[in-house]
């Protein structure tokens, strides 16, 4: 397997008569030379006439899960979003319900990454408050941080052991 965002797009006509014939094809290639791909593919087919297509596999989008009936256009804007964002890309699309959002939060809302939300939200209050020495050590950042995912402040995304990415949930 591999960590390039790559669909399988079969020839239906085949398909349907029994044949397997399909080509993998890199989903974050310009868009003109994917459906290039797909009408070889199809001028191949070994049924006459064959003109439809689905994906029917894909591979390298990291989580995220790309419908049959994917159209090409939807398949390359997602495949290129995990390509520009690959630490939390797939997260974020699982996140929200459209690309439009997920890339908002990507550029408007990312906070960083951080071993957990507590480092966060400690980093955030010592930059933004003066917290006097003889209080410092009685400050619950685990609470905070939690209080804060509760309410809808920020929302996380873990990605492996101690690797939290945060964002602001506006």
């Amino acid at each position: 397997m591999t960590t390039e965002p790559r669909i399988y797009v079969a020839d239906l006509a085949a398909y349907n008569s029994g044949y397997l014939h399909g080509v993998w094809i890199d989903a974050s290639a310009d868009v003109d030379d994917i459906q290039e791909q797909i009408n070889v593919m199809l001028a191949a087919s070994p049924v006459p006439d064959a003109e439809e297509y689905a994906i029917h596999d894909y591979e390298g989008f990291d989580g995220y899960r790309l419908g049959e009936y994917e159209g090409i256009d939807t398949a390359h804007e997602i495949a290129c979003f995990i390509e520009e964002f690959p630490e939390f890309g797939s997260g974020l699309l699982n996140q929200f319900s459209s690309i439009e959002e997920a890339r908002k939060a990507a550029e408007e809302d990312y906070c960083g990454c951080y071993e957990s939300l507590a480092d966060y939200v400690q980093e955030l209050t010592e930059e933004t408050t003066e917290i006097p020495q003889s209080i410092a050590y009685y400050i619950d950042y685990e609470a905070m941080a939690r209080d804060m995912e509760l309410n809808g402040d920020v929302f996380t995304i873990e990605v492996g052991y101690r690797q939290v990415h945060v964002f602001w949930n506006r």
